[in-house]
């Protein structure tokens, strides 16, 4: 529906002679997308993403600077283009996480995108059925117009959205399928639809554990847990990308035969299904089993072709895609990003979750989403259910504003890392207490203290966290306040402004 309203705005902007961009939060989307825009048009736009090679990235930036494309879809960089003419920029999911930029060069693209329009007289287009909370705020605010679509394109109805109550099931050791949700998805199949089983875990297990000395092996470099990836018959640190085989016996103690793995991943779900499911096409999708773009875009339009009929995944298949015989998505976890220090906890549990259950009835069958819960009595579990969505981003707004935080205050993260861990502690502390830039504009620094990860790479993280009232200069007083100290030549200083994650 929201692809249709903004490919109309796009079409009235290349009527004007101006060109347009489309931003997308996963490469694995534009092949659809791009199908679609080129049905439309009768022609393809331009392409730019890491999937791309060097020679056609070279091709657009020259087209798009001498005004020789029209419409160019791409990843958050493609805003960086040199285009002649910019007369739209849409934003499609715009409450995407991945649209944040994490290292190097650190930016949010749907605030550029905000920026970048302003800069060019163009008009931008922030797309979501579950929009950020500083998105709906200054739509509120009146800073945004604000459009919504009331129902879905076509004869396609919301799905029916039901929670399972855990602690009523009967749920056998190492099984993670409840019988109520078993039940639902073997209806399915026998119907000849399909099914989407949800969990936002990759691998086959988040920690292995030695049952003789109770030992969890760890990442040598970082102070994380190996997740154990046994499709790849290894461990794999998800924070550095360091692997290692799976051991025969404890690292710690030496027994053999005593690892065990705790807790479920996509692969070891994937197990479960093969048992309970013999006969069920199963597909997988997870962002680490794929080793090109081309191949994860080949799978996802297998499976929109009818070439599965469990689908397993994790995040990557909440994201936008178009599954016409997908009826039922079963949430194994609902419960699982509820919890941690992050204040966007709830608001991306609610996002997640109502994207993941709006790709079931996405064409003429009715859908079901299916949430696996220990809390059905959550506020955010509860808002899900009823779809009350403006009362939860109400009472998520009070809390903030209550608080002070983004988006009614302002947060840096100021991140320190460095091999030599009281050199780290001792700069934090330091700068710490030459905290006079900021308090000037009435800011208030937290910390230094040990980041949740506070070793990635054989490098100690230290974190100090700024927080300020929003109408205030910011950043020249963070200039002025690490400009005091020149640290250590090992020392890395990193400043993360509205930061995403506090990692």
């Amino acid at each position: 529906g929201k692809t249709e309203v903004y490919l109309e705005a796009v079409a009235e902007c290349l009527r004007q002679g101006r060109q347009a961009l489309v931003l997308l939060p996963e490469i694995a989307l534009t092949a659809e997308f791009l199908s679609r825009v080129e049905d439309r048009f009768g022609a393809r736009p331009g392409e730019w993403h890491s999937g791309v090679t060097q020679t056609e990235r070279r091709r657009l930036w020259r087209m798009a600077g001498e005004g020789g494309v029209g419409l160019v879809v791409g990843a958050r960089s493609a805003l960086f283009l040199p285009f002649r003419d910019l007369g739209l920029i849409v934003v499609d999911e715009e409450h995407d996480t991945s649209y944040k930029q994490e290292d190097g060069a650190l930016y949010n693209a749907r605030d550029m995108a905000v920026l970048r329009a302003s800069l060019c007289d163009a008009q931008v287009v922030l797309a979501s059925a579950t929009p950020c909370l500083e998105t709906w705020v200054n739509a509120e605010a009146g800073k945004y117009a604000r459009i919504d679509l009331t129902s879905r394109f076509g004869t396609a109805e919301l799905p029916e959205m039901r929670a399972i109550d855990m602690r009523a099931e009967k749920l056998e050791t190492n099984r993670w399928i409840s019988p109520t949700l078993a039940a639902a998805v073997r209806a399915r199949i026998e119907g000849g639809e399909q099914a989407l089983l949800f969990l936002n875990r990759r691998g086959y297990a988040p920690v292995t554990i030695c049952r003789a000395c109770g030992h969890q092996i760890g990442c040598d470099h970082c102070d994380a847990r190996m997740v154990e990836h046994r499709f790849l018959k290894r461990l794999v640190c998800h924070q550095c990308g360091e692997t290692k085989p799976m051991p025969e016996t404890c690292p710690s103690c030496g027994a053999a035969g005593r690892l065990a793995p705790v807790g479920p991943g996509v692969e070891r779900l994937a197990e479960e299904v093969a048992e309970r499911f013999p006969d069920a096409r199963v597909a997988v999708l997870s962002s680490d089993l794929f080793a090109s773009a081309r191949a994860l875009k080949e799978k996802i339009a297998e499976i929109a072709g009818g070439g599965a009929d469990i689908i397993i995944g994790t995040q990557l298949v909440a994201k936008g895609h178009n599954f016409p015989l997908l009826t039922l998505v079963g949430v194994i976890d609902a419960d699982l990003g509820l919890q941690g220090s992050d204040l966007r906890a709830a608001e991306r549990t609610f996002q997640l979750m109502r994207q993941v259950s709006g790709r079931a009835g996405r064409s003429e069958r009715p859908g079901v989403a299916l949430l696996q819960t220990c809390q059905p009595e959550h506020p955010v579990i509860r808002a899900i259910l009823s779809g009350e969505e403006e009362a939860f981003w109400r009472a998520e707004a009070a809390e903030r504003q209550a608080a002070g935080m983004p988006p009614f205050g302002r947060l840096a993260g100021i991140v320190l890392s460095s091999p030599d861990v009281q050199g780290v502690f001792d700069f934090g502390n330091e700068l710490a207490r030459r905290d006079a830039p900021l308090r000037r504009i009435g800011a208030q620094v937290f910390g230094p203290a040990p980041a949740p990860i506070a070793r990635v790479r054989g490098r100690h993280r230290v974190r100090l966290l700024v927080k300020a009232a929003k109408g205030v200069a910011l950043q020249p007083a963070l200039a002025d306040w690490v400009g005091q100290l020149r640290p250590p030549a090992n020392l890395r200083v990193s400043i993360d402004i509205d930061p995403q994650s506090f990692w």
